[in-house]
């Protein structure tokens, strides 16, 4: 395979699944280790990837990756998420959905619900739960943001103060080895950490792509989450601290 054509499906691989290994696409596309390394460093070179050992991953920054691209990312896990929160939540909740391509997964996964009330700064949650006549939905005010359809600043965290949850459902955009969950949007996470003060019980929905990638701002940590529902397991060290912290990992297989 060419490398004008190498290269693009290199980077479709690393937005799929986060990472690529060297010896995997060798093997995918009839190359040698030698000439993948070469690709791997000439796509980090103009910033599109990050070496590690043993492969890259997509760019730390300080921008998020496309919103239209997000969606198609990890979407099978999205989904799996998406049924096994649904599957924890009762009829007659009230719940917040935030922003995220998988918080609006747990959307879909809600319109069979009967008597919810949900609010959410999420535009595109919004619309899906039209469709479910027996959830009243209330959205959040404040600054919309083109990009993705999030509303954000003071007066969404005003609208929110008003609420106390029985479900906080949030995600993010990043997670590091100390278990903090990070975010590009200071008002963003201005909004999420709003939401964590005023929930009696907290989800976060992430799949496992977020461990590989970096961001600026800092939402909160596992420890404040009371179950965290993924798409694979945790690395020992990070296990290790849900479970001193009491933060429960749900596995969501795909099936």
């Amino acid at each position: 395979m060419a490398q004008s054509f190498r290269k693009p499906q290199i980077l479709d691989i690393a937005r799929i699944e986060g990472r690529v290994l060297v010896d995997d696409l060798a093997a995918r596309m009839g190359v040698t280790a030698q000439t993948i390394r070469k690709d791997l460093s000439e796509l980090a070179d103009a910033g599109k990837l990050e070496r590690v050992h043993g492969g890259a991953v997509l760019p730390s920054g300080t921008s998020n990756i496309a919103y239209e691209q997000r969606r198609v990312l990890q979407g099978s896990a999205k989904a799996a998420i998406g049924r096994a929160v649904a599957a924890d939540i009762p009829a007659n909740a009230s719940l917040f959905l935030n922003i995220g391509t998988t918080t609006e997964a747990v959307a879909r996964e809600l319109l069979g619900h009967q008597n919810l009330l949900v609010v959410t700064n999420n535009m595109n949650v919004a619309n899906i739960l039209l469709a479910n006549p027996e959830c009243e939905i209330i959205l959040a005010g404040g600054r919309v943001r083109r990009s993705d359809g999030g509303l954000v600043g003071n007066l969404t965290v005003s609208v929110i103060e008003q609420f106390k949850f029985d479900f906080a459902v949030i995600g993010c955009s990043a997670m590091d080895d100390d278990g903090d969950l990070l975010d590009f949007d200071l008002q963003e996470v201005g909004v999420s950490q709003t939401i964590l003060r005023h929930s009696r019980s907290a989800f976060l929905v992430s799949d496992h792509s977020k461990l590989l990638r970096s961001a600026p701002v800092r939402i909160s940590s596992l420890s404040a989450i009371d179950t965290f529902y993924t798409d694979r397991a945790l690395p020992e060290g990070l296990a290790r601290k849900c479970r001193d912290w009491k933060t429960e990992v749900r596995l969501c297989g795909s099936d």
